[in-house]
């Protein structure tokens, strides 16, 4: 399958340094809204300017749209899916019915194939919570996430007026996550499962109060949760917040028996060092699936619920059942 990345941000790097495991996968270029002389990719591979994209809708079977959630990808998700089988990270759970909408109108219209929402979560965690509740029907899900950075969650304080540059650190309630694990099955507000940890860089002369308040105001990002903003230089945040660690874990706590008698509890967990690298990995793998699909002529928009798992391995069916099954 011949790929493109669009936007050559942290997940665009990742996903360029992704490809070179997958046998079955080349790059075809590099997409960025910078001057194209300016970026220089790690693998050598050719950078070219946004607005060359159309140019090459016979040459790419996938484009990887490496964007933000905030702002970029409701608007460049529909706009690539005219022209490309497409697959993107969004991220912002709210927003998903809206966004899955808006993309399948524009990649059925078109008889292209698009998968949004790919990553870990959303995206794997979201498998995870879909296999433990089918087969425990009677429990309780309980997904936490980090101590790790957010990258959806920086750009969104990032696009705030007066700041230079932001870090955000979701942090489990340990108590929670204890509670859960005893098989309790407590119920919790947003606020009771997680902390937000902001680290801020303010331009000279930024209203920091007013800054703060945007921030803990945000809806879908920090309005529901305990947020502390901490204002640092540009040094301090190199210095101590420059690695993009993350993780969390899925756990379904249910029930079986005539009585419901006996307890069980299902849990997955991820501990990443780089969290671009590995969701840029796991949009490479739906990549393949996508580009499968479309070749089967099932075209619209769909999400990791939707996908066999054997569309996003390289192996073929023989392989797998020998040696995964």
């Amino acid at each position: 399958m011949k790929l493109g990345i669009y936007g050559y941000g942290n997940l665009g790097k990742g996903v360029e340094c992704a490809v070179k495991y997958h046998s079955d996968a080349t790059l075809v270029g590099v997409f960025t809204r910078r001057p194209p002389d300016t970026v220089k990719t790690v693998s050598g591979v050719p950078v070219y300017h946004a607005d060359r994209i159309s140019d090459f809708k016979d040459e790419i079977d996938v484009l990887i749209l490496c964007g933000g959630s905030a702002t970029d990808l409701p608007k460049m998700t529909p706009a690539m899916a005219k022209n490309f089988n497409v697959v993107d990270s969004f991220d912002t759970h709210a927003k998903i019915p809206e966004h899955f909408d808006a993309v399948d109108r524009a990649a059925r219209e078109n008889g292209h194939t698009a998968l949004i929402s790919a990553g870990w979560d959303p995206g794997l965690f979201s498998i995870l919570r879909a296999y433990s509740s089918a087969v425990l029907p009677s429990g309780k899900d309980y997904t936490f996430w980090g101590r790790g950075v957010s990258q959806g969650h920086s750009d969104a304080i990032r696009r705030i007026d007066g700041v230079v540059d932001a870090r955000q650190y979701t942090v489990p309630v340990e108590a929670a996550i204890n509670a859960v694990r005893r098989g309790d099955c407590p119920e919790f507000t947003t606020r009771e499962k997680h902390k937000r940890e902001c680290y801020v860089v303010a331009a000279e002369g930024a209203d920091r109060a007013r800054i703060e308040k945007e921030i803990k105001e945000m809806p879908n990002y920090f309005a529901d949760y305990d947020t502390s903003v901490s204002f640092i230089t540009a040094e301090e945040l190199k210095a101590n917040h420059a690695g993009l660690p993350h993780g969390g874990s899925v756990i379904r706590s249910g029930a079986t028996g005539f009585e419901g008698e006996n307890n069980h509890t299902i849990e997955f967990s991820l501990k990443l060092d780089s969290n671009p690298e590995f969701t840029a990995s796991v949009l490479v793998a739906y990549a393949r699936a996508v580009h499968r699909m479309n070749m089967r002529g099932e075209i619209g928009c769909k999400t990791v619920l939707d996908v066999a798992p054997a569309d996003i391995c390289e192996m073929s069916g023989e392989e797998l059942r020998k040696h995964l099954l």
